[in-house]
């Protein structure tokens, strides 16, 4: 992305991203990490539904569908909305990594209006590791997987504890997703977002 700010540079101790051995394989359907996720979660009626696969690496495509309640502009997609699937798309990574973190840092660039019932393809990956820090990026795409790019953006997630979400999120919430007997619906639930 140009003109990514220096606080989305990864420094010159940064690695390369290896894939958890644990990790979705290729081509798998990550799901939902939490039903009640604006981005990916089955249970909200206006969210994204956004579906991500695991790809090659630490990649991963996904895909959403623009819908009227997603707009800003008459026929056009709300930016925030697309910032949202933005950001969704970025923090599945994590999953890949299997790494708790959150969103430090969201850069993006609008290129393309992208009109209501337009499917948005995206693809992410994470290009380095330093410390805490995990360094992303991203691009939406309009009219097919390899279609002119809409959107794009760079990231930094913040590893964290689960300690983070038990802290400060609404207790009724964290007491439902903890009691889960689902062991890997519990582990997704507290995967991204601050």
């Amino acid at each position: 992305m140009s003109g990514t700010s220096p606080g989305l540079q990864p420094p010159a101790d940064a690695v390369k991203p290896v894939r958890h051995p644990d990790a979705p394989a290729p081509g798998e359907l990550l799901g939902a990490h939490y039903g009640q996720c604006f981005g990916c979660g089955g249970d909200q009626p206006h969210g994204l539904h956004l579906q991500a696969r695991a790809g090659e690496g630490v990649s991963i495509t996904a895909e959403f569908t623009v819908r009227p309640a997603h707009q800003g502009a008459p026929g056009l997609a709300h930016g925030g909305v697309l910032a949202s699937a933005l950001d969704e798309t970025l923090g599945s990574l994590n999953w890949l990594l299997r790494t708790i973190a959150v969103t430090g840092r969201l850069e993006t660039d609008f290129l393309r209006p992208v009109p209501v019932d337009t499917t948005l393809y995206l693809q992410a990956e994470v290009t380095a590791l330093a410390g805490r820090k995990i360094y992303s990026t991203a691009t939406g795409r309009i009219g097919g997987p390899d279609g002119p790019v809409a959107v794009r953006a760079d990231a930094l997630f913040i590893e964290v504890k689960i300690d983070h979400f038990v802290d400060h999120g609404r207790e009724e919430e964290i007491r439902a997703a903890m009691d889960d007997p689902d062991r890997i619906r519990r582990t997704r639930a507290f995967e991204v977002n601050p």
